[in-house]
């Protein structure tokens, strides 16, 4: 019960008081995203943690000057890789294979081969699209854990991401934007939504049982 009592206090907050996280909250936040699980376990993106004003300041002003944006503690920035390529893919297997020591290696090895076999060689639009997709479970975990550490966060997809790689040198490490989450603290005071109840579908018009 305690998980569900702290999602129905969690909301997209649309006011921060500009208190500061303590890093050791915000550690576990990103462990939490960390652990995420992603398709073939590639974790196929980057957060990006922004704490200085001035690029917060920036990024607001490509995203839709929400205030939030600047007025958080921290703002991660959620970017998944521009496509899949052999190195990556290369990269994250061997430290799969550092870490577990398989047995049978020849199925190790032969998953990675068809890894390579199909991602490396469809559109990157494609891929970054997937990649996207990852970075989105991750997402979802990070505001899950923000919840439970009493940390107010807004989930963000209104901004110019284009506009923010370009801030964040994203393009250069083959990086796109695609995910924005401010943690801090509500300002009760200015934040309109924090005292209206929240608003969700019923179980029976969400969930369809199948027996």
């Amino acid at each position: 019960m305690e998980l569900l009592d702290k999602l129905n206090w969690r909301y997209a907050t649309k006011a921060m008081n500009g208190k500061t996280v303590s890093q050791d909250k915000i550690d576990r936040i990103i462990e939490a995203a960390r652990l995420a699980p992603t398709s073939s376990g590639l974790q196929p993106f980057e957060i990006i943690v922004v704490t200085n004003q001035k690029v917060k300041e920036e990024i607001k002003a490509i995203a839709w000057n929400q205030p939030v944006v600047s007025d958080c503690s921290h703002l991660l920035v959620f970017a998944a890789w521009d496509t899949y390529t052999p190195e990556r893919i290369h990269k994250m297997y061997d430290l799969s294979d550092e870490v577990r020591n398989f047995s049978n290696k020849e199925a190790a090895d032969a998953y990675r081969q068809r890894l390579l076999n199909l991602y490396p060689q469809r559109d990157p639009e494609e891929n970054f699209i997937h990649a996207s997709k990852q970075a989105y479970i991750a997402f979802g975990i990070a505001m899950v854990a923000a919840a439970f550490e009493g940390v107010d966060c807004t989930p963000i997809e209104g901004f110019d991401p284009p506009a923010a790689d370009k801030i964040l040198g994203l393009k250069e490490k083959g990086l796109r934007s695609c995910l924005l989450l401010p943690l801090g603290y509500r300002d009760a005071e200015k934040d309109w939504l924090v005292n209206l109840p929240k608003v969700r579908k019923s179980t029976e018009d969400l969930v369809t049982i199948i027996e």
